[in-house]
């Protein structure tokens, strides 16, 4: 089910919940699952309730269980921040539209039991062949990780220059 409490330029529900379908089933996961696009208020009390984080975020993954850590269907929600969604897609230019389906396939990755923050690299690696599978410009994780790296460049870059004065 796709619940779209936050209006984004150029989404429709219907075409949106036949992508959350394809991200499914493309990263594995066998159970229906809930998207809820909302606003940046709404991501800051999510954010701050289950991640103790203060702030909003671009995408939160809700894997579902029994309580016995067995999964039950639906399995699980993901929530998407339309303003930050928005934000992105300007700044990366590409439309709303592909830019919550990114974060779709993000959360879906997550709920499918990847977790960038310990893998190594293999989400980061299964999103960017989901990415090319499902037609989506570059996703979360290689926009991260090219940040890292163009920062890290341009702070060698000074010390070179401060070093040659």
């Amino acid at each position: 089910m796709v619940i779209l409490e936050k209006r984004v330029a150029g989404i429709k529900k219907s075409s949106l919940g036949r992508f959350v379908v394809q991200a499914r089933r493309a990263a594995g996961v066998q159970e229906a699952t809930n998207v809820l696009v909302t606003n940046a208020k709404r991501m800051r009390r999510l954010n701050r309730q289950f991640r103790g984080k203060d702030k909003p975020t671009d995408v939160l993954s809700f894997p579902s269980s029994d309580g016995k850590g067995l999964k039950v269907a639906p399995s699980g929600e993901i929530a998407i921040c339309g303003e930050i969604a928005e934000e992105n897609a300007e700044r990366f230019g590409h439309s709303p539209e592909q830019e919550v389906k990114i974060l779709i396939l993000h959360g879906m990755l997550h709920l499918a039991g990847f977790d960038h923050e310990r893998d190594n690299g293999r989400m980061a690696r299964k999103e960017a062949e989901l990415r090319r599978i499902l037609h989506l410009p570059t996703g979360l994780l290689e926009r991260v990780h090219n940040r890292v790296r163009s920062s890290s460049a341009t702070r060698q870059g000074r010390k070179s220059r401060q070093g040659a004065l």
